[in-house]
């Protein structure tokens, strides 16, 4: 390779040329210019501030997560504990009602051994009842509340159009009066269930009947 040597005199009027800055300005004048304490302490307090921010709001998230599962597992326990109050007011209510049943049977009952009369008075409210054209009249008695009817009830000669009829299934103390066209059930049972029907109620008593 041959090396040739330009003259001096050749080489006036020509300028010298350099390569051109082709880096980022932007980079060139960040790098120039060194962060000082006071941007990098702000720098700082921002990403404690962000990250306290951020944990913050994940920490308030789980915290009420926390809370309904907590609230959630309180309700359940509310409601075990109840429940053993509830069935012993249901306990409670229904000895309550049996017992209202007891001693209704057992007044009527005693009113019937100390007034085996009373069944007279039953008999004249039951036919009362009757339509006042009512015909073919039957009174179903008890045989031994029949046999006290026939002896201690006059009949007059209106009264003689209904007869007495003995039948061993209705309890003493009660009766049925039946015509053609109507059916009066004075019987014991029904009469006790109309007292339990007025003390109680009428969903009680039938709760009674069962």
């Amino acid at each position: 390779m041959s090396t040739k040597v330009i003259p001096s005199e050749q080489l006036q009027g020509i300028e010298g040329w350099s390569l051109p800055d082709v880096s980022d300005p932007q980079a060139r004048e960040d790098a120039g210019t060194p962060m000082t304490a006071r941007q990098l302490e702000e720098l700082q307090r921002e990403a404690q501030a962000e990250g306290f921010e951020q944990g913050r709001r994940e920490g308030l998230a789980a915290g009420q997560k926390e809370i309904r599962a907590r609230v959630h597992e309180l309700g359940h326990l509310m409601q075990t504990l109840a429940r053993p109050l509830e069935q012993l007011d249901e306990t409670v209510e229904q000895q309550l009602v049996d017992l209202v049943v007891l001693i209704a049977r057992q007044l009527i009952r005693r009113e019937l051994r100390t007034e085996p009369g009373e069944i007279l008075a039953v008999i004249r409210e039951a036919m009362a009842l009757l339509p006042l054209a009512a015909t073919n009249v039957r009174l179903h008695l008890h045989p031994e509340d029949a046999e006290l009817v026939r002896s201690n009830l006059s009949l007059s000669s209106e009264e003689q159009t209904w007869r007495v009829v003995e039948d061993p299934v209705i309890a003493r103390g009660g009766c049925k009066v039946m015509s053609e066209t109507s059916q009066i059930d004075a019987t014991l049972e029904n009469r006790i269930n109309a007292v339990i029907a007025r003390l109680l109620g009428g969903e009680r008593a039938d709760d009674a009947e069962q």
